[in-house]
């Protein structure tokens, strides 16, 4: 079953990717808030659909978590919405991997206090070790980034 997580992890990711590159090139004519609206009712719709007709839990539910654990949505909102400014300013792979960088980063600090009941987990020098290749990473993405749109503007001002 881990592995099927894993596989369905994984294509999360390839669909991220590629929302976000939508995203980003949608967002130039429509705007970056309205994108994100746009995003977010299409999901509402759906997911209405789905819970009308999958749906084993309580939606009702939701009115009696405690008002923290709410404050989910408007990080799931602030992060598409980050996300479609970004990509079309640093591109998708640079997006992605600032993303995951700060997943990590933030992920690490949660499970080494356990915060917001989570399992324990103490950073470690692997741990740390990863944190830092991820933003090594992310720097030489970043760069390759900055050279290739140079180049880029180099050969439309030739032409």
């Amino acid at each position: 079953m881990a592995l099927f997580m894993i596989l369905f992890t994984l294509i999360g990711g390839i669909t991220l990717s590629a929302q976000s590159s939508i995203n980003g090139t949608f967002s130039r004519k429509a705007g970056t808030i309205e994108t994100t609206f746009l995003t977010f009712l299409t999901g509402t719709m759906f997911l209405t659909i789905f819970i009308l007709f999958f749906a084993s839990g309580n939606v009702f539910a939701l009115l009696e978590a405690p008002k923290w654990q709410l404050s989910a949505a408007f990080l799931g909102t602030l992060y598409l919405l980050l996300s479609v400014m970004a990509v079309i300013r640093i591109g998708v792979i640079a997006t992605s991997i600032a993303g995951i960088a700060g997943q990590l980063v933030i992920g690490v600090i949660i499970d080494h206090f356990g915060w917001f009941n989570s399992l324990v987990i103490e950073l470690d020098m692997k741990r740390a070790f990863a944190l830092l290749f991820m933003i090594i990473a992310l720097y030489f993405i970043y760069k390759g980034n900055k050279r290739s749109n140079k180049e880029a503007s180099l050969r439309e001002n030739l032409l």
